[in-house]
């Protein structure tokens, strides 16, 4: 594997905004816990919200995509949903119960996942979604934000679970940013970037989280 770049903070979460308010869980994509995400954290807290950006990767990220598909392919599920749980309970240690997780293309795979546990009050996919093995009843309000350019593997689009969420009375909110591809608010990825899409996305994003944990 090459490209790897470490990290500060290798394994543990990174905290941002006052202890006691809403928590807010970050889940990084494919290329790991890169330097954009430090802006869209603070910018979260500075709504009155708690935010824990976990490593699922211990230490690395990349920003080489055969790099990172090889990172993500070696992620151990169960360890990651482990460590999800490890940042809810840290961020919620000093007050606020409420959480939501926003998680970006594999973080919003893994948001998808953990919301079927019931522990969380709401939930945002950047450009993720959940194969037809893996459907299950998501029991909060779920945000997806999509490109509109993506690919899924084995053509297993998210047409179906979508269709599954609203049968099962899950409160489904869906934004298509023309003009984008996968990956469009990665900041640290300048062939991915969209800014204005991902400037909207953003407000989109703490507006739905401010309804689901603040209001």
């Amino acid at each position: 594997m090459t490209e790897l770049v470490p990290i500060p903070s290798p394994g543990i979460p990174l905290f941002y905004g006052d202890p006691g308010n809403p928590v807010v869980i970050v889940l990084h994509d494919w290329y790991g816990r890169l330097p954009g995400l430090d802006s869209f954290a603070e910018a979260l807290a500075s709504r009155g919200l708690r935010v824990a950006v976990p490593d699922l990767y211990q230490g690395v990220c990349t920003t080489d995509a055969a790099t990172a598909e090889s990172l993500m392919t070696s992620l151990d599920l169960s360890t990651a949903l482990a460590e999800v749980d490890d940042a809810i309970a840290q961020a919620q240690d000093t007050g606020d119960e409420r959480v939501a997780i926003v998680g970006f293309s594999m973080g919003g795979w893994l948001g998808l996942l953990h919301a079927q546990g019931g522990s969380v009050d709401a939930v945002v996919a950047y450009y993720a979604s959940l194969s037809e093995a893996e459907h299950g009843v998501i029991p909060c309000p779920v945000l997806f934000q999509w490109a509109e350019v993506d690919e899924w593997e084995n053509g297993d689009g998210p047409e179906e679970f979508i269709a599954r969420l609203k049968d099962h009375g899950t409160p489904v909110t869906e934004h298509r940013y023309i003009g984008t591809e996968h990956g469009f608010a990665n900041a640290s990825i300048p062939s991915k970037i969209n800014a204005q899409a991902a400037a909207l996305a953003f407000a989109r994003t703490a507006v739905f989280l401010e309804k689901h944990l603040v209001g």
